[in-house]
């Protein structure tokens, strides 16, 4: 298959699912801006675990991902190793969340958290390629809009989580700075990782159990 042709594949792919998850953050937006239900729609930094939000979505996601790659000859030859490498980037990027003491700053211990977060997404690629390149795409799919919507929300001082900062918060102060370290990096490289991630530790799960329950046959990424 050409570049292209798997390009117009993924495209295709997630279409639907950019729809809804468009969908559902205009919901949220809606719902912080008009003060609803706070256990629905929190309004603290990070969202605090708000039933209505995206952040759910990877692990509805990726096992539609993966019946449908799988379904079309595209699918893993182990799904254990795809769960390995998940938690691998999991345990990866929590040791890199947990080591930054001062949000925001761009301090040196702060990159290399960055990049051990960019690892911990694209080591995903080892074990399942193209889903590793679905969920890529994607995340960043997802994550444009939230970026966009938190724009406008920092410069204006909406009060919703899209502006708010984190507890704690050590950088820029003035309006570019601030969206940088709690916009772009956040969206772009800690959320896009997270989807890679959590959705194909829940496509590896998804498989390893419909694969018990039918046995395998194991296809190359």
């Amino acid at each position: 298959m050409s570049e292209n042709a798997g390009s117009v594949r993924i495209t295709r792919l997630i279409l639907v699912p950019l729809i809804m998850t468009l969908a559902i953050t205009f919901l949220r937006l809606e719902g912080e801006l008009h003060h609803w239900s706070s256990i629905l729609f929190a309004r603290s930094a990070g969202g605090a675990g708000a039933i209505v939000g995206i952040a759910w979505l990877p692990f509805i996601f990726g096992p539609y991902f993966a019946a449908k790659l799988t379904a079309a000859g595209a699918g893993p030859s182990s799904s254990g190793k795809v769960i390995l490498y998940a938690v691998i980037g999991l345990v990866v990027t929590m040791l890199a969340v947990a080591s930054e003491s001062n949000p925001g700053a761009l301090t040196g211990r702060a990159l290399a958290g960055i990049l051990m977060i960019v690892a911990a997404g694209m080591i995903q690629f080892i074990s399942w390629g193209t889903l590793a390149r679905t969920l890529l795409a994607y995340g960043f799919g997802a994550r444009v809009p939230v970026a966009i919507v938190m724009f406008y929300a920092i410069a204006g001082g909406w009060g919703t989580h899209y502006d708010a900062l984190p507890p704690g918060y050590a950088g820029p102060t003035d309006f570019m700075g601030r969206y940088i370290a709690i916009g772009l990096v956040p969206q772009f490289i800690f959320w896009i990782a997270y989807t890679m991630i959590i959705g194909a530790l829940a496509a590896g799960v998804y498989l390893a159990i419909a694969r018990r329950g039918r046995g395998a046959v194991p296809q190359p990424a």
